[in-house]
């Protein structure tokens, strides 16, 4: 089974809301670590760095074209 997480930047109500903290963690951790409890294929597609580099610390790879590190470039 593979898991996809979309967690898109821009927000308009609250902004960055998938890396807010919510005790002490970011939300989207709480999805993530719940697929990967359950499966090691847990992607998280996003349009955002930030977004990005939290999903990759907590292990989930990521599901962009282009990967936002790749629009940081040009």
């Amino acid at each position: 089974m593979k898991v996809i997480i979309p967690a898109r930047g821009g927000s308009k109500r609250i902004p960055n809301k998938n890396i807010k903290e919510l005790n002490g963690k970011p939300l989207i951790s709480y999805a993530i670590e719940t697929s990967l409890s359950v499966t090691d294929d847990v992607f998280v597609s996003t349009d955002s760095i930030e977004i990005a580099d939290v999903a990759e610390r907590y292990g989930c790879l990521l599901y962009t074209s282009p990967s936002p590190r790749d629009r940081q470039k040009s």
